[in-house]
């Protein structure tokens, strides 16, 4: 693919004008003929949780709209940076997609050594807002937040699982010990789903997910929901107090959204914006985030990358405030 730079590089030099327009003329081609074979989905998760559930609904809407085969592959781990990775250090072509939460912005925050930097990746636009849900297993004895606070300090700290290192689950965790003066355990899974079957076997005590992932079981009573951490309770949700109730202010939310590679060509971009923010407004795919608790966004690419680096800024700060670091 020939990027920006080269295309510059090319009048600075005084390269003859036919050959410029070849250039030209083949990254356009290249862009109107997209795509031309299957794209891969890179889904920042294990199989089983909210991530893989709409990226895997998103692939197939996007191949009847591209006329190609969006292919899903999983990669979960590091709070969502080993599949990150893949496609930071990915062809700058379209063919390979970050379907990911935003703790592809917290992870560098957390840990200086990660694989990859935001500079690396393209905005293409964000799918939807989630709040999370703090959730126990019914044998816990705590029904309220006040109860499981006291039966934490009870025991000099309960076990919280997340979604991973680095995750908004994570910090949304790390936030509740320190609003409430508890020692809970952090315990990271790979993705949403290894986290549900974690706390419904008992394994770990907390769940901190998303709504979308645990609304299957606490529907049907094998969570218990204590706190949801949007400022005001759910429609999906109602009877579930929000836990700036109890700690005024308290508010995280978790997104999910679509990245390539950076140097991409923008007509590529633009493609895949439009079938992705097509696919959003389908009733099966709007139906499903909005059952899950969550709101839909899609946006444009200056608009998510706008989101990205405000959500940068601000958990840098919550990380460094918090003391919270990479397990």
């Amino acid at each position: 693919m020939i990027s920006n730079y080269r295309i510059a590089r090319a009048f600075a030099c005084g390269i003859a004008t036919p050959v410029l327009l070849c250039i030209l003329a083949i990254s356009t081609t290249s862009a109107q003929n997209f795509p031309q074979k299957p794209v891969r989905m890179i889904v920042a998760a294990a199989p089983g949780g909210a991530n893989d559930l709409l990226g895997r609904m998103y692939a197939q809407r996007l191949s009847e709209s591209l006329g190609q085969s969006v292919i899903v592959d999983n990669h979960g781990g590091g709070g969502g940076a080993v599949g990150t990775e893949i496609v930071a250090h990915a062809a700058p072509d379209g063919y390979s997609l970050l379907y990911c939460t935003n703790s592809v912005v917290v992870n560098p925050t957390l840990n200086p050594k990660v694989n990859y930097t935001l500079k690396e990746l393209a905005p293409i636009s964000l799918v939807a807002s989630f709040p999370l849900v703090f959730s126990v297993h019914p044998s816990v004895p705590a029904k309220t937040v006040p109860e499981l606070v006291a039966l934490a300090k009870k025991r000099g700290g309960l076990t919280y699982g997340s979604t991973g290192p680095g995750s908004t689950n994570q910090l949304s965790g790390v936030l509740f010990n320190n609003a409430a003066g508890l020692n809970n355990v952090h315990i990271p899974y790979k993705g949403a789903g290894p986290l549900m079957t974690a706390v419904l076997s008992g394994e770990v005590e907390i769940g901190v997910t998303t709504v979308f992932s645990a609304m299957p079981y606490i529907q049907s009573g094998r969570m218990r929901a204590i706190a949801v951490t949007s400022l005001k309770p759910l429609p999906a949700l109602p009877a579930v107090p929000a836990m700036a109730t109890f700690y005024p202010g308290f508010s995280t939310s978790l997104w999910h959204g679509y990245l390539t590679a950076a140097g991409t060509p923008a007509q590529i971009i633009a493609l895949l914006n439009r079938e992705i923010v097509k696919a959003l407004r389908t009733p099966g795919i709007r139906k499903a985030i909005e059952d899950g608790g969550a709101e839909p966004v899609g946006n444009s690419p200056a608009e998510f990358a706008a989101v990205m680096q405000e959500d940068f800024e601000r958990y840098a700060k919550l990380v460094k405030n918090s003391g919270a670091k990479a397990d």
